[in-house]
């Protein structure tokens, strides 16, 4: 193993500053924590192993074997054996609904609801113990999990007539209101139809309940807003279920009331986890002045993001695709925005020099997208320092798997999708085309910057399912025990890459963070087991033992 550490000195006046210094000096200095006898995945290519690690204040000040930083203890310097347990940089999520994940933890759970009959059940349960006229909502319901029916406001009207309901399908593009709900937001038969959604009707022409895309927001818009202490407190419980995952960082697709609440809970410091706000791509003139006055933010709370959509989703019929759907020969998918005022949005967050991201699941939709961003960026040569990110990157064609190294357009991927859309994608789009859905192994040998992340909570949070995921693909039916898509697996070191060192620079902190080296802020994970050396199917099974940010361990399972 080739080990190598360093020692930085540290000038205590307001600011925590570091510079390499001789061997024979580092008696003089003496680390806060020791981390040792442990099994360090650094991500440092150059020195990729090591035994133990040391921390002053939020930085890394050394990396090696056990004698090299042992050298570092001091009599105030707290020493953990590490058990022989594996260590990884935390986790950063390249892409959560932070909102979502923490409002579900208090709401009906429907993810894992296999009938009709269970579906009603919970939601009609859930109904007796809520105030009269309280919104029901999130929820997170698969319609693929009972057969592929559609559910109806009839199905829930009467276990719901003093609540209105508003869940969401697990993939966010689609969602279920009852009648009560339908009532408040003035929703009828004669209710035109939207561009960029669908309101599903019945033969007769009326509204069934469930409103796809941009036809979601008639029943939003009435939904009553929380306050921003009420959405930072939400947010406190979300921080604690992230952490206990190993995630020390997320990149919330949020908006601005999340924004706001997360730098709440910073100014109050409550906020034990990393934060990278992004807000609609529609509001990028507000988020150009506010930049001007306010900056980027800080290393625990930053923003910048700007997050468009191009389509909707596989399970919603509203990816975009160049070739109707396989179950449903009339529908190709489509944009939700209109197309040249979407490109003109993406052009002047570029101008203003913001961080552009857009989601896109169809093929057409990925191959608009890289042609729009190739666009813009000769049309703007002097922004160097973009970019750009195709949220989930779903459905490939082979020319988009080349252009994305060739236009430097990173693939912010969630590796959990390929076991779950896997059960039902090929009925849906067909065997050829499922040939480049995820293409999480192409994209590596395309030497595109493949970075993962949850899609939280249209999937679970948990990074080794994730991990789990991305090297199996064994689907959630175990109906592909050796890989759908098989050829598209990659290694866990790959997805250790993706989940640390990519997302750190998906995220303009790779000199900061992703990897376990001198100087680098002290984010890391410990597993209860050694990820790199266990059968893969147990991966999905680890627990983390220890989660540490910025220097403080944030959780610990006891």
């Amino acid at each position: 193993m080739n080990i190598w550490f360093s020692v930085l000195t540290f000038f205590m006046i307001s600011i925590f500053s570091s510079a390499v210094v001789h061997a024979d000096m580092t008696t003089e200095i003496k680390a806060d924590f020791i981390f040792n006898h442990g099994k360090i995945w650094t991500g440092d290519k150059n020195n990729p192993s090591a035994s133990a690690i040391a921390i002053k204040a939020n930085n890394i000040i050394a990396v090696g074997s056990n004698d090299e930083v042992n050298k570092f203890i001091g009599p105030k310097t707290k020493v953990t054996d590490l058990e022989n347990k594996r260590v990884t940089p935390g986790f950063i999520d390249n892409h959560t609904h932070f909102g979502e994940v923490s409002g579900l933890l208090s709401a009906v759970q429907l993810r894992d609801a296999s009938s009709r009959h269970e579906f009603v059940k919970r939601i009609g349960e859930f109904a007796k113990t809520m105030p009269v006229g309280k919104w029901m909502l999130m929820g997170i319901w698969d319609h693929e999990a009972w057969g592929g029916d559609l559910p109806k406001a009839s199905w829930i009207d009467k276990v719901t007539q003093k609540t209105p309901v508003y869940l969401w399908r697990t993939d966010g593009h689609m969602a279920l209101a009852n009648s009560v709900a339908m009532k408040l937001a003035g929703i009828n038969k004669d209710t035109p139809d939207v561009a960029g959604g669908e309101i599903v009707r019945d033969k007769n022409g009326n509204p069934t309940g469930v409103f796809k895309d941009a036809a979601m927001e008639l029943i939003s818009k009435v939904i009553p807003s929380i306050t921003v202490k009420e959405q930072a407190e939400y947010f406190e419980q979300g921080i604690n279920h992230a952490v206990s995952f190993g995630v020390t960082q997320i990149h919330d697709m949020g908006s601005w009331e999340h924004l706001k609440a997360f730098q709440y809970l910073h100014d109050n410091n409550n906020l034990k986890m990393r934060i990278y706000s992004f807000v609609p791509l529609q509001t990028h003139a507000r988020l150009a002045d506010y930049v001007a006055k306010n900056g980027r933010g800080d290393q625990l709370h930053r923003w910048g993001g700007l997050k468009g959509l191009v389509d909707g989703s596989l399970g919603s019929t509203t990816a975009w695709f160049y070739n109707a759907y396989n179950d449903e020969p009339d529908k190709f998918g489509f944009p939700i925005h209109e197309l040249n005022g979407f490109k003109d949005w993406i052009a002047a967050g570029d101008k203003a020099g913001l961080h552009v991201t857009v989601h896109a699941i169809g093929d057409r939709a990925n191959d608009w997208l890289l042609d729009s961003f190739e666009s813009v960026a000769k049309n703007n040569p002097k922004n160097r320092h973009r970019r750009w990110r195709i949220e989930h990157a779903q459905h490939l064609s082979e020319s988009a798997i080349t252009r994305m190294n060739e236009l430097s357009v990173i693939p912010s991927m969630q590796p959990y999708h390929a076991i779950d859309d896997g059960r039902w994608a090929e009925k849906r789009i067909g065997s050829d085309r499922i040939k480049t859905t995820y293409a999480f192994k192409s994209l590596f040998d395309a030497k595109a910057k493949v970075t993962f992340g949850s899609d939280s909570p249209v999937a679970p949070m948990n990074v080794m399912e994730g991990i789990y995921a991305a090297v199996t693909r064994a689907t959630l039916d175990g109906k592909n025990p050796e890989g759908w898509v098989a050829k598209e697996k990659i290694s866990v070191e790959q997805a250790l890459q993706a989940y640390t060192v990519n997302s750190a620079y998906a995220g303009f902190q790779e000199d900061k963070l992703g990897q376990l080296k001198i100087g680098f802020l002290a984010d890391f994970v410990v597993l209860e087991q050694d990820i790199l050396s266990i059968p893969v199917e147990r991966i999905k099974d680890t627990k983390i033992s220890m989660t540490v940010v910025d220097g403080r361990v944030v959780y610990r399972n006891e």
